[in-house]
């Protein structure tokens, strides 16, 4: 019986030197019924040439300008009419088999909507990297982390985190998705621009009752830190702004307004430790983080109405019904399975 054929989608802005490396690779996946692509956000480096030029099979979509993360995709998935989508960051590389695992975990059961691979550096092999790890989760207070990364806090892979198991969010470095459910919820909000909105498509997935795994058998390598830089003062308000609108936008009403009247304290207390870190530029970004949110409160909270909420937080895996930041600067906890007995359900 033939597989279904799956579009590995690859979004580019100005790597062209990343594709040249690394999409050689990903040719040589071993799936056999796939078609690769890149989705260009109007690059100014010559990549979509370096493609024609070197790489004449590999299909090429070109945005006229640059959308972003969630944009690029959103554009260019329209114009794919295969049933599964993988999205795959220009800077990782991929074994040759490590489609089939992920592919068969999603064929398991009509309710996986979404799926990751486990993710190792591509400068250390043997250490989980920031994006995504061994499958993410999230704390009571809507922080994510993984299987494998607490906070900034990496660990090694030792097999620790081999289990292939349900988890809250997927990495947007190496998403498998399925058409039908990504059309039906109107994909990525664009309005992110990049980061986290991996994080809120899979909540909302959960949220209409679908699921999303980890297959740690299928393992890929992430250089990271291709759109920004790790420690960028751009990357610290993203990661914060649009870490309140996942609030705002998938929580039940009252725990999401008792968690931001929280996450003010807690954001509060990140931006003393950059200071002390001696990075005040980043601290500012989160208090500008924090003002852009509020200023547009009504805006986020309106998009509540696109989603059919609610689910219980409690109820949904991958939910980890702790403080991670008590238990990060409080307990020492550093690694995911020092965690003393979470609740994950």
């Amino acid at each position: 019986m033939e597989m279904p054929k799956v579009s590995i989608v690859i979004l580019n802005f100005n790597t062209k030197e990343l594709l040249d490396t690394l999409l050689p690779f990903v040719m040589k996946t071993t799936y056999d019924n796939v078609e690769i692509v890149v989705a260009d956000n109007a690059s100014t480096d010559g990549s979509l040439e370096l493609v024609k030029e070197h790489f004449p099979e590999v299909r090429r979509i070109r945005m006229e300008s640059n959308l972003g993360y969630a944009g690029g995709y959103n554009e260019a998935l329209k114009q794919l009419d295969t049933d599964f989508w993988v999205l795959l960051n220009s800077d990782i590389e991929v074994e040759p088999n490590w489609l089939e695992p992920l592919m068969s975990t999603m064929l398991s059961d009509n309710k996986i909507a979404a799926v990751q691979p486990k993710i190792l550096s591509y400068d250390n092999r043997g250490q989980f990297e920031y994006a995504g790890a061994s499958g993410g989760l999230i704390d009571k207070y809507a922080y994510p982390f993984c299987r494998g990364r607490l906070f900034d806090q990496l660990e090694m892979d030792n097999g620790q985190y081999d289990s292939i198991e349900e988890v809250f969010w997927a990495t947007g470095a190496a998403l498998l998705v399925r058409a039908s459910v990504y059309k039906k919820l109107s994909g990525l909000d664009a309005d992110f621009f990049a980061h986290m909105e991996e994080i809120d498509l899979c909540w909302r997935m959960k949220n209409h009752g679908f699921q999303v795994w980890v297959n740690p058998t299928s393992q890929v390598y992430h250089i990271g830190g291709g759109t920004l830089e790790a420690h960028s003062p751009r990357k610290v308000f993203l990661n914060f702004r649009n870490n309140l609108v996942l609030i705002a936008k998938n929580m039940p009403v009252g725990q999401a307004i008792r968690v931001l009247i929280i996450r003010l304290f807690l954001d509060g207390l990140a931006g003393v430790k950059f200071v002390i870190d001696g990075k005040p530029s980043s601290a500012f970004m989160i208090i500008k983080a924090h003002w852009t949110f509020f200023l547009r409160f009504g805006f986020y909270w309106r998009k509540r109405k696109q989603i059919d909420l609610q689910v219980s937080t409690k109820g949904l895996a991958g939910f980890v019904n702790l403080s991670m930041v008590y238990q990060y600067l409080a307990k020492g906890v550093k690694h995911y399975s020092d965690i003393k007995k979470p609740s994950v359900t």
